[in-house]
């Protein structure tokens, strides 16, 4: 690839340190160091700047720095996560090229409730759902049966997840939909919880889509009461992970079942309307059923995070890959959405 003049976008705390060793790179920011690092020795210029909540930086820096594109790692504005997208839509109106989704496709997939009516409307399958709006108590219709999981309606990363999580009863529900009311000031989405396994699934791409191997979350030592869900504690907390045997690695599928399943992650790819590259968590039955549970555009991309790691399965190194995500933002083109 040419080399490029690349504008950075990181959140105001994540900015990764100068003249450090690898081993002292703090988890909080270690994506933004994979990144840099790499683009770095790949030989392409680069500016990295903080952002918050005001936008005159990133204008002046393209002004002053003339990046070819810009390298978007922000997952919120001023720590709003559904804001992300106007920040993108920023970008579209100076026309400078930029990584990652579409501000459509982050629109559609930030909603989960929204997201999943897309989702029934291309007949790919998902829990059935119901949304409780702030300062609203619950009312289990007849066609959602416990155990159901509770959720942000719009926040990701796991936040607000907990074994509490899931409910087994009215009482229940109602406590777990008030927690993430009073603490993460959303929605709550209820939807059926699925009992089964935790696949997650890496596309790229905006014409032409490259699924990569169908990946797993192992519960191998979590005690046999707790549900097998991807917690906040279970993502981020390392001591935990290695306390109870949590990691992730290719799945062990029947040939026919992963194809199916990645066949339905490009379904929904394009029935969000996504670009660039993106995520898909599945849950699948005991029965063998996959439903997609969720839909994470611009997702981790550490080097050592899921995305990453099975791309390397299918034979792309993460300097690859992130060249490759660089050339699908160069490719983009807003005015015509760039999806055939």
């Amino acid at each position: 690839m040419k080399k490029q003049r690349v504008l950075l976008l990181v959140h105001k705390d994540l900015v990764p340190r100068e003249g450090i060793t690898t081993a002292e790179v703090e988890p909080a920011w270690r994506m933004e160091w994979d990144v840099v690092t790499t683009l770095r020795e790949r030989g392409h210029a680069l500016l990295v700047i903080s952002v918050h909540d005001d936008l005159t930086p990133i204008r002046s820096s393209i002004e002053e720095f003339k990046p070819t594109i810009v390298f978007n790692l922000l997952e919120a504005f001023d720590n709003i996560g559904v804001f992300d997208q106007n920040v993108v839509s920023y970008l579209e109106l100076l026309k400078v090229p930029y990584t990652g989704c579409n501000p459509r496709g982050l629109t559609l997939a930030r909603d989960k409730a929204l997201a999943r009516k897309l989702l029934a409307y291309h007949r790919i399958p998902s829990p059935a759902f119901k949304v409780i709006p702030l300062r609203t108590k619950p009312v289990r219709p007849k066609w959602l049966s416990f155990p159901l999981i509770v959720k942000s309606l719009t926040y990701e990363s796991s936040a607000g997840i907990s074994q509490a999580s899931v409910v087994a009863n009215q009482e229940q529900l109602e406590k777990r939909v008030k927690f993430i009311h009073d603490t993460l000031f959303t929605p709550a989405i209820v939807e059926q919880f699925v009992k089964g396994r935790e696949l997650y699934v890496g596309v790229l791409g905006n014409h032409r889509l490259r699924v990569f191997p169908v990946w797993e979350m192992s519960f191998a030592d979590m005690p046999a009461d707790n549900w097998h869900i991807a917690t906040e504690r279970v993502k981020w907390n390392v001591a935990y992970q290695k306390k109870h045997g949590i990691h992730t690695a290719e799945a062990k599928l029947e040939n026919e079942v992963a194809v199916k399943i990645k066949h339905l992650a490009t379904r929904a790819f394009r029935a969000l309307e996504l670009s660039g590259y993106a995520r898909f968590d599945f849950r699948m039955d005991e029965t063998g059923n996959p439903y997609v549970i969720e839909a994470n555009p611009n997702p981790q991309l550490a080097k050592a995070e899921d995305f990453a790691q099975s791309a390397l399965r299918s034979m792309t190194s993460y300097s690859d890959l992130l060249e490759r995500i660089m050339a699908l933002g160069l490719e983009w083109q807003p005015n015509r959405m760039g999806i055939d």
